[in-house]
């Protein structure tokens, strides 16, 4: 059988538990079980076992989907009025919305145990890795992230495939006026839905958990690393960027930066009741880079709403080397980032930088 490579990972370490179990359980061995978050390899492992999860849970939604939105505008478009090609385009969303809906509820338990995992990896990696004195039970605020972050990624998820349907929906109306103001018959314009229906649901699917995964496990960790940081009395921690040469200009530029923990658990008590995935966002913000159109330059910044916030430009480059931050030129302080909510990873799409404590000499 031919699996991906995230797949066949996700098979070994099931057959890695079964044989962890009949160790521990039955000859009485001692095993190592738990992933690390608190490493780059332990991260892209735990990353890429909880996107194949992910998969498997959601099955064969996108594909029943597709195949839903596709039988419904499989009509003689020629016969129809514009009234009718509106309702079948409605149709046809409704049909798709249907297998779809299935998905939040399909990946609540496997978010509910990577929740359990990332808590409990950062805690140890805090208490072994960073000397840490903490406890070996989860804190309140440990069991509260937990709890938001996979109710928060249900959310974005939804919201997610509703976006998908909207630009179906409005992709298949494109489709069918122009197919008949070119005068093509009836399977030349299912065939266009079909590759548009395919491109919407199908296509995007595969990297699209792999980006939830990151996403899910980066903000876990972090907000799990604020909560030991707390418990342990530490006030302020430090941007903890992998300096190689996938390490995006953002991650570079704010590595070696200082926060405020107690700021950044404020922070998510905030977004702790939000419930819109926007309010989230606004909350925490992705960076993004982008050239001038007038200058040329290269500079870093942050959409809230409809106000840009740009908080550097890139005088240097270091995209593409290992163990060089490159040159910036920094138009907002420590206390400027926080404010427009940079501060806690993930920055961006596949972030892999952590935090460390930062203890002032």
């Amino acid at each position: 059988m031919c699996t991906a490579p995230a797949d066949g990972l996700l098979l070994l370490h099931e057959a890695r538990a079964v044989a962890d179990t009949l160790l521990g359980d039955v000859l009485r061995l001692p095993v190592a079980k738990a992933l690390d978050v608190g490493t780059a390899a332990g991260m892209d492992r735990a990353v890429a076992l909880l996107a194949a999860r992910l998969r498997r849970a959601v099955g064969r939604a996108d594909v029943d989907a597709m195949r839903e939105a596709v039988a419904v505008l499989d009509v003689d478009w020629m016969t129809t009025t514009a009234a009718q090609r509106r309702r079948l385009v409605a149709q046809s969303l409704e049909a798709a919305g249907r297998q779809t809906a299935v998905i939040p509820s399909r990946i609540q338990a496997p978010l509910g145990d990577a929740a359990q995992e990332v808590v409990a990896s950062t805690r140890s990696h805090a208490r072994r890795e960073q000397g840490l004195a903490l406890a070996a039970r989860f804190n309140a605020v440990d069991r509260r992230v937990g709890q938001h972050i996979v109710r928060t990624q249900g959310n974005f998820i939804r919201d997610e495939y509703g976006r998908r349907l909207d630009a179906f929906g409005e992709e298949a109306r494109r489709l069918v006026a122009e197919g008949l103001e070119a005068g093509l018959g009836r399977s030349d314009i299912a065939e266009s839905l079909e590759r548009a229906a395919r491109g919407a649901l199908i296509k995007r699917a595969p990297f699209y958990w792999e980006v939830v995964a990151s996403h899910f496990i980066s903000q876990g960790r972090s907000f799990s690393q604020m909560s030991s940081y707390a418990e342990a009395g530490i006030r302020r921690y430090r941007i903890e960027a992998v300096l190689d040469e996938a390490t995006t200009q953002v991650c570079r530029f704010l590595h070696g930066r200082t926060f405020s923990v107690g700021e950044a658990l404020q922070r998510f008590e905030r977004i702790e009741s939000l419930e819109r995935p926007e309010d989230v966002k606004q909350e925490l913000p992705w960076v993004r880079e982008r050239l001038d159109a007038d200058t040329g330059r290269a500079f870093l910044y942050v959409n809230r709403g409809s106000q840009e916030t740009r908080l550097a430009e890139v005088l240097r480059s270091a995209a593409g080397t290992r163990d060089d931050v490159g040159e910036f030129r920094s138009l907002a302080s420590d206390k400027q980032l926080a404010e427009v909510g940079i501060g806690l990873p993930p920055f961006h799409a596949l972030c892999r930088t952590s935090l460390t404590p930062f203890i002032s000499q």
